[in-house]
């Protein structure tokens, strides 16, 4: 099984996260901010992937919480991720929601890149800065080493566009950490290691 779990604990935030990434997409979310915990039960049901987070913002500023949840969120799914043998490694996702539409391409590279392509007419939804997605995926991407480009292709619902974001990246994830039938015992690079 593909299973890791990992904490941090810093002067602004306490995290504690676990992941499965050949569970069932259930998941158990604690966070102070309800738009995103709502964002990451969507992607633990989109990725297929069981997801347990305790996150608590411990000097009240959003923007660490958000931040530190995608880096532990990022290091634990690349240390379930083991040596990579017989994933997919890339992923694409097509996602409309309503007015929006996103897709998300990624690649579990070991190489670090991120790029949204995302236009956002109000500043928060909810309780969520709306700034935070863009940190949210840029932060992912450097502690898993992936990756990642999102672009809006269309849309003008400040939710609907991130929650879609949120739900072709868990789609395109899980895509890329499939194992392969045909190439099981392989690592998808002519370098041998990803």
């Amino acid at each position: 099984m593909r299973i890791a779990e990992k904490e941090r604990m810093t002067k602004e935030t306490s995290i504690k996260i676990s992941v499965n990434l050949d569970g069932q997409g259930q998941y158990d979310i604690k966070t102070d901010l309800k738009f995103f915990k709502h964002m990451l039960e969507q992607f633990s049901a989109h990725s297929g992937y069981d997801v347990t987070i305790d996150a608590k913002s411990l000097d009240e500023d959003s923007h660490h919480l958000v931040e530190d949840v995608a880096i532990v969120l990022g290091e634990v799914i690349l240390q379930a991720l083991g040596d990579k043998k017989g994933i997919n490694r890339y992923g694409m996702q097509y996602l409309p929601m309503d007015d929006a539409l996103v897709r998300c391409v990624l690649d579990l590279s070991g190489r670090v890149f991120c790029k949204t392509n995302i236009s956002l007419n109000d500043e928060k939804t909810s309780d969520f800065e709306t700034v935070l997605l863009y940190h949210f995926f840029r932060s992912f991407s450097q502690s898993s080493k992936s990756t990642i480009h999102i672009d809006m292709l269309d849309g003008e619902d400040t939710h609907h566009i991130i929650e879609a974001s949120f739900k072709a990246f868990a789609r395109a994830i899980s895509q890329a950490t499939e194992i392969s039938e045909k190439n099981k015992e392989k690592i998808m690079s002519t370098k041998g290691m990803l």
